[in-house]
C-alpha cells in the first residue's frame, strides 16, 4: 500500500520514469480498481483524478469503463473512498471533453450527486443540529478562525447594480450548514463556483463542535457532501438547463420529503444549480422562491441555515425584476432580518450573510427600510457572541456600501453609532477583533460623510497611533504586523474619501 501511494507522488510533477510506464501504471490501476481494501480503492481513484489534470489523453480510450468505476465508487459505503471519487466530477468538469464523456451518464450521475449531498447521523452530532437554542452559549477561541485584513472595495454611485454575487458568496462567503464548497479540496486544482463562494469563503466556513471530542475541523473540513455540492454546481455550469428534465423530478421529491435531512439536502441542491441553470429554472422560481422564504420558518435550525444560503444564491433574480421585486423583496427581506436574531447561531450567521448579500443586490431599493433595518442590526449586537459579530460587522459594512449617503440621518447614525463605538472602546490597540470593526468603520465613515465628523477625531488618534505604534515595534529582526497599519490606513481612507464629499 506505501508503495501505491508513493506512485500517486509522481504524477502531478509528471516523473518521467512514470510517464514513459504511463500504460503499464494504468494496467496496474485497473487490476486494483476492486480490492477489498479501501485505502487502495481510494489511492486508485485519487490516482485517476491526477491523470485526469495531467495526462487525459491516455485515459480516453478507458474512459467509458473509468466514468462506471467512478459512479460506482461515489457511492462507496466508505465515504473517503466515496469522496476521491467524487473529486472525478469536479476534475473531469474542467476539462473540454466533459460534454461529450459525461452526458450519457447525467442520468445515473445526477442523482448520486443529490443523495451524497445528505448530511449523515455523524455530521449532525457534530454540527449539533439536534439543538435548536444555543445563542446563550459563549464561542470558544478555537472555534473562531483567525481574522486578517481584507480590504473592502468601495462601492458608491453604482452601488453594485450591475453586480453579480450570484458567484462570489456561499459568494456567501460562508455557508453555516458545513455546505460551502469554497475550500480548496485536497489533490483538486479545480477551480470551483459555490462559495466558491466561497469564497468565502467564509468562508467561511466555522461551525461549533459537539464539545465531545470532536472540533472545528471536523466541521470545515473538505467531505462528501461539499464535494457533491461543488461538483453539481460545476457541472450544472457545463450542461445549464440540460440537467434539469433529470433534476426536477429529484428536486420535487426532495423538497417536500418527510424526512428533514432529505428536505434539507433538496434546499442544498436548488443552492448548488442557482448559477448554472438560472435561465432553464426561471419559469419554477416563483414557486420555488415562496417555497424557501416558508422554509425560513423550519423548525430544524440547519434548514433554517440551509434556507438562508440557497435563498441568497437567487437574490439577483429576486430583485432585478420589478414584478419578482414587489412580490418577493420585502417578505425576504422581513424574514432574514428575523432569522438574524435566531436564537441559533448558525441560523444568525446565515441569516446575516445572506442579508450581506440581498443588501449588495439591492443597493437602493433597501432605503425605504433602513430603520427596521439598522433597529435589527442593532439588536443583534446584543445577541450575539464573538464569531458572529464578525459576520454582523460585514453585514452592516456593505449596508453602508450600497445605501451610501441614504445613511446619513440623524436618526440612523444615533441607532447605528453607539454600539460600534462601544466596541470600539473595549478593543485594545493589539486585538486582531479590531480588523472587521475598522473595516466596517471604514464603509460608514465614507457613507455618513459629514455625518461622521462627531466621530472623526477620536478615529484619527487611534488610526495614527495603529500606525505609529506598527512602525516603532518593526526592527530588523521584528518584521512588523502590517495588518494593523493596513487596517487603519484604509478607515483613514474612508474618512478622507467620505468628508470629501
Amino acid at each position: 500500500m506505501p508503495s501505491r501511494i508513493c506512485v500517486n507522488e509522481f504524477i502531478t510533477p509528471r516523473a518521467t520514469a512514470l510517464m514513459s510506464n504511463i500504460d503499464l501504471f494504468l494496467e496496474n490501476l485497473f487490476q486494483l480498481a476492486n480490492d477489498t481494501d479501501s485505502d487502495v480503492r481510494k489511492h486508485v481513484c485519487r490516482a485517476l483524478v491526477m491523470l485526469v489534470e495531467v495526462r487525459i489523453e491516455r485515459l480516453i480510450p478507458h474512459m467509458q469503463q473509468i466514468i462506471e468505476y467512478m459512479l460506482l465508487t461515489s457511492q462507496d459505503s466508505d465515504d473517503a473512498v466515496a469522496l476521491e471519487a467524487c473529486e472525478f466530477w469536479l476534475m473531469i468538469a474542467d476539462q473540454p471533453i466533459c460534454r461529450d464523456v459525461l452526458q450519457p451518464y447525467l442520468d445515473k450521475l445526477l442523482p448520486i450527486l443529490c443523495k451524497n449531498m445528505k448530511y449523515s447521523e455523524i455530521d449532525i452530532i457534530i454540527l449539533q443540529g439536534d439543538i435548536d437554542e444555543d445563542e446563550h452559549i459563549p464561542d470558544r477561541i478555537e472555534d473562531i478562525r483567525p481574522r486578517f485584513h481584507r480590504p473592502r472595495t468601495r462601492q458608491h454611485t453604482q452601488n453594485l447594480l450591475d453586480h453579480n454575487s450570484s458567484n462570489d458568496q456561499l459568494s456567501n462567503t460562508t455557508d453555516t450548514n458545513n455546505n460551502s464548497t469554497t475550500a480548496t479540496p485536497p489533490n483538486s486544482q479545480s477551480d470551483q463556483h459555490l462559495l466558491l463562494d466561497d469564497d468565502e469563503d467564509i468562508d467561511d466556513d466555522d461551525d461549533d463542535d459537539d464539545g465531545s471530542g470532536g472540533n472545528v475541523d471536523q466541521a470545515t473540513e473538505w467531505n462528501l457532501r461539499k464535494c457533491s455540492a461543488a461538483a453539481l454546481d460545476v457541472l450544472s455550469n457545463v450542461f445549464r438547463e440540460n440537467i434539469l428534465p433529470i433534476l426536477l423530478p429529484i428536486l420535487r421529491e426532495m423538497l417536500f420529503h418527510t424526512n428533514w435531512q432529505i428536505k434539507e439536502s433538496g434546499i442544498l441542491v436548488l443552492g448548488a444549480i442557482a448559477e448554472g441553470c438560472s435561465y432553464g429554472l426561471a419559469p419554477h422560481l416563483p414557486d420555488l422562491v415562496d417555497y424557501l422564504i416558508k422554509c425560513l420558518n423550519d423548525k430544524k435550525p440547519l434548514v433554517r441555515s440551509i434556507t438562508c444560503w440557497t435563498l441568497s444564491r437567487y437574490s439577483s433574480w429576486i430583485v432585478h425584476n420589478e414584478v419578482q421585486q414587489n412580490r418577493f423583496l420585502v417578505p425576504l427581506m422581513s424574514e432574514l432580518l428575523k432569522k438574524i436574531l435566531d436564537a441559533n447561531k448558525k441560523v444568525q450567521e446565515a441569516a446575516c450573510s445572506a442579508f450581506a448579500t440581498l443588501e449588495e443586490e439591492a443597493c437602493i431599493q433597501m432605503v425605504p427600510y433602513l430603520k427596521q433595518i439598522l433597529e435589527t442590526l442593532v439588536h443583534a449586537f446584543r445577541k450575539y457572541q464573538a464569531k458572529n459579530l464578525l459576520i454582523l460587522y460585514d453585514a452592516i459594512g456593505t449596508l453602508a456600501d450600497s445605501v451610501g449617503s441614504h445613511l446619513n440621518r440623524p436618526d440612523y447614525i444615533q441607532l447605528l453609532m453607539p454600539p460600534l463605538i462601544e466596541r470600539w472602546n473595549l478593543l485594545r490597540n493589539d486585538d486582531k477583533d479590531l480588523f472587521p470593526l475598522l473595516e466596517c468603520l471604514s464603509s460608514i465613515a465614507t457613507a455618513l460623510q459629514t455625518g461622521f465628523l462627531p466621530y472623526c477625531e477620536p478615529v484619527f488618534g487611534r488610526c495614527i497611533l495603529l500606525v505609529q505604534q506598527t512602525l516603532e515595534a518593526s526592527g530588523p529582526d521584528t518584521p512588523p504586523d502590517k495588518d494593523f497599519m493596513i487596517v487603519a490606513l484604509d478607515l483613514l481612507s474612508g474618512l478622507t474619501e467620505g468628508l470629501g464629499k
